[in-house]
């Protein structure tokens, strides 16, 4: 399975976010600028994540977008879904049922062992993504990164909407 690059880049400013001071936002440009990313396609990524609830628009001065909900409400299966949509990432096209010695429709009973495989390590992999928060992996990266480096990224922040 492989994500998009969006999955990454919408994480990553999901927990910058959460920087911004309540009633602020940070442009769509501003956060492309930050992490040297192409702004036409980081910007339908936001509109993805706004239309899912995760961030809002703010018109005006000072606008741009800023969460829509608390870090600790915000899940990575919340953030890959916004991005990647809901669909199983493994779709079962019963070839079993193609070729000369294919079973027939109503030989096929039980789900197909290999769709039923695939569908029950996806569900541990979307519960992993599930019990992960924003909130965990900011904690994770607070305690795994500098401190100088987090009073930077703040600072910055500060700039942009102030």
């Amino acid at each position: 399975m492989q994500l998009g690059k969006g999955v990454e880049w919408c994480t990553h400013i999901c927990g910058m976010l959460a920087l911004v001071p309540t009633g602020k936002g940070l442009s769509a440009e501003a956060l492309a600028d930050f992490f040297e990313v192409p702004s036409a396609y980081l910007a339908k990524q936001m509109q993805l994540l706004r239309r899912a609830g995760i961030v809002e628009s703010v018109r005006g001065k000072g606008g741009g977008y800023r969460l829509a909900r608390g870090v600790d409400a915000i899940t990575l299966l919340d953030i890959v879904q916004a991005i990647e949509g809901p669909s199983p990432a493994f779709r079962c096209t019963e070839i079993r049922q193609n070729g000369p010695c294919g079973l027939k429709r109503k030989d096929c009973k039980a789900p197909c062992e290999i769709a039923s495989a695939f569908a029950e390590a996806e569900e541990v992999y979307r519960d992993a993504l599930r019990a992960k928060t924003l909130a965990a992996i900011n904690a994770e990266a607070a305690a795994n990164g500098s401190p100088e480096h987090f009073i930077e990224v703040a600072q910055w922040v500060q700039r942009q909407v102030s």
